[in-house]
């Protein structure tokens, strides 16, 4: 009889923490996704500072021999973007962009609970070659690093922001050089190796290359982090829209050729190391 009612409270035991794990699960909060015309991407969750992330996607792709050129008459290859679903449950976005040089790019966007992933076919169906040799998600960060609308210093966001140099995590702020001249200014890039320094955005160039393709800031309060990366990337990008870049790389593809790129965004708690951790494991061509 012991033996039974020992038996019986340990499935009981059993049973309440499966039910308690169950729900801690359920209640555990999920992001989701939204697309505003002509091309906003929009993150929503309730643990976001603002509750929500916009992302210009995509800002522009781009030809080669950007750096010193002017952007609008050369730099940007005009695109007519296009909605074509989202889920029921909001975490499931399809988008199609089409390049008017014949490039066709198609996104499908996954939100999770604490990261988004997107997943971009390219397809040159055409007998030349493509012109677009990068693109631009230019993701706006006030709200999440506490700097919206706080008037007209674009750049007060900056102590937020790190990129990773010689192997650590340096905030913008502490980043010494600094690069001040370019057609365009303010703003950093900073161009990965294998990628020309004549095909990024016509900003400061940075004379430092990056360790790693992750590029991100802190929420307001510091107990957040916001990171994102693509592969393959052109380069790493802080902006003028209280923004930051991980453009991703598309090199032209030849007539018929076919590309997949691949990012995430990650929007965790502040925890560095568990940051690298995920990063490492999604993006292992990177460790290299």
């Amino acid at each position: 009889m012991n033996v039974l009612f020992g038996r019986s409270a340990l499935l009981l035991l059993s049973a309440a923490w499966l039910l308690a794990g169950a729900s801690a699960f359920a209640a555990k909060p999920q992001l989701t996704l939204s697309y505003k015309a002509p091309h906003w991407l929009i993150i929503h969750g309730d643990e976001i500072p603002g509750e929500q992330i916009r992302i210009n996607y995509l800002e522009a792709y781009c030809r080669s021999d950007s750096t010193d050129a002017d952007w609008v008459k050369h730099t940007v290859v005009k695109h007519q973007p296009q909605f074509i679903s989202l889920s029921d449950d909001q975490t499931v976005l399809k988008l199609r962009d089409k390049v008017s040089d014949g490039l066709i790019v198609e996104h499908t966007i996954k939100a999770r609970s604490d990261e988004i992933q997107f997943l971009i076919s390219a397809h040159n169906p055409t007998s030349q070659r493509s012109e677009a040799h990068w693109a631009q998600p230019c993701i706006r960060l006030g709200d999440f690093t506490g700097f919206a609308g706080k008037g007209g210093d674009l750049d007060d966001y900056l102590p937020k922001c790190f990129v990773f140099l010689g192997g650590s995590l340096m905030r913008m702020t502490e980043i010494k050089p600094w690069a001040m001249k370019a057609r365009y200014t303010p703003g950093q890039v900073w161009c990965p190796q294998g990628v020309p320094r004549t095909d990024v955005n016509p900003r400061p160039l940075s004379s430092l290359v990056p360790s790693n393709g992750l590029i991100g800031c802190y929420s307001g309060d510091d107990t957040m982090i916001f990171a994102v990366a693509f592969e393959p990337y052109q380069e790493l990008f802080q902006g003028v829209a209280r923004c930051l870049h991980s453009d991703f790389r598309l090199g032209g593809l030849r007539a018929g050729e076919r590309k997949q790129i691949r990012g995430r965004i990650y929007l965790m708690e502040n925890d560095v190391p568990r940051l690298l951790k995920r990063y490492e494991s999604d993006f292992p061509e990177h460790q290299k």
